[in-house]
């Protein structure tokens, strides 16, 4: 019962994040005016589309003015600009609660469909095959070489590879990105340019499935090369400083192999850190990761929210904010969770 009423506690203090964190985003946008700058925007779009059809039909100016007079009253009630921001954001913060994301105003699905959520939800695979393929081979390799170069500190090895981490993680994605578009695509012909598949693609499923890992390598390749250096020193340094503790001399002056002491020991008093960089890693990655999907191309939730802060939908916005926020949250709780049993000495 107390860890039930412990992780409930956190629960209702994540979703307090969560909230402020919306609410922010909402003040934020119409604070400033941006929210009624969007809005009158997209409006006089479309009023410039409506005035170019009637010109067709109608020869009247005056008629014209009037016609068009009434559509930007029309508009200007539907989309609230004749209230404050403050009366009219609320209504789309509950919205985005409820999961009611409505219609973006500019944005389309590839499907042609306007809706937030069709929009939203189509690009979500897209991500996770990019960046969550990404981070499992920067994790699995990370973690076997920082372990390895935890127990070989100051030597060659060592020395050698923490140098080659730091270049790697001083690196910029979209410049190693273009240069591997550049040599391995440009230049040999390796690799497609860019995109989900080829143009026509593949009609049949394993060929499609071939298709989209072939075009999704250099992606990810990408953001290996830019995130293995960090995430292998991170992992050393936290093994290293376990390493040096009491309880690990204790078990090494018993004359416990090295293999034990490193699994049963070091490892396990690591785990809480580690797991916690992985698990918050893998949370940002469904977020996506902007520059390379913009090189590349490549239509994730990181290109989609570079085009509805270009497009200035600000449905699209909020319901994506919501969105990482909410996978936060839940990544956070998820963390509540193992702490519980992945450190015994947590205590609530």
């Amino acid at each position: 019962m107390a860890r039930a009423r412990t992780l409930a506690t956190r629960g209702v203090t994540l979703m307090g994040v969560l909230l402020t964190v919306l609410l922010l985003v909402v003040a934020t946008l119409g604070a400033t005016g941006l929210s009624d700058k969007m809005l009158g925007a997209i409006a006089n779009e479309e009023l410039r589309g409506i005035r170019q059809g009637l010109a067709q039909t109608i020869r009247d100016p005056g008629e014209i003015e009037r016609v068009i007079q009434e559509r930007r009253e029309q508009l200007t009630e539907e989309y609230g600009l004749d209230q404050p921001w403050f009366f009219r954001l609320p209504g789309l913060l509950w919205r985005v609660l409820s999961l009611d994301l409505g219609s973006a105003r500019t944005l389309k699905s590839f499907g042609g469909s306007a809706r937030v959520s069709d929009i939203v939800l189509e690009r979500v695979p897209n991500t996770l095959i990019l960046v969550t393929s990404a981070l499992a081979i920067t994790a699995i390799l990370g973690l076997a070489l920082g372990v390895k170069l935890a127990t070989r500190v100051g030597t060659r090895t060592d020395r050698s590879v923490s140098y080659v981490a730091a270049i790697s993680n001083a690196l910029p994605s979209w410049w190693v990105g273009i240069l591997l578009l550049l040599v391995l695509s440009f230049q040999f012909g390796l690799f497609p340019s860019g995109g989900l598949y080829s143009t026509p693609p593949p009609v049949t499923d394993l060929g499609r499935i071939v298709d989209l890992l072939w075009h999704a390598a250099l992606p990810i390749l990408t953001l290996v090369l830019v995130t293995i250096g960090g995430w292998t020193f991170s992992v050393r340094s936290m093994v290293l400083n376990i390493a040096h503790e009491d309880f690990v001399t204790v078990a090494r002056a018993k004359g416990l192999p090295e293999g034990l002491v490193m699994r049963r020991h070091i490892i396990r008093a690591a785990a809480p850190p580690i797991v916690t960089t992985l698990i918050l890693s893998l949370a940002n990655s469904v977020g996506g990761a902007i520059l390379v999907e913009s090189v590349f191309n490549w239509p994730g939730m990181g290109r989609l929210y570079f085009d509805a802060i270009m497009a200035l939908d600000e449905a699209v916005i909020i319901a994506l904010t919501f969105l990482f926020t909410l996978i936060y949250v839940v990544a956070r709780f998820i963390l509540e969770i193992l702490y519980l049993y992945l450190d015994p000495r947590v205590q609530y």
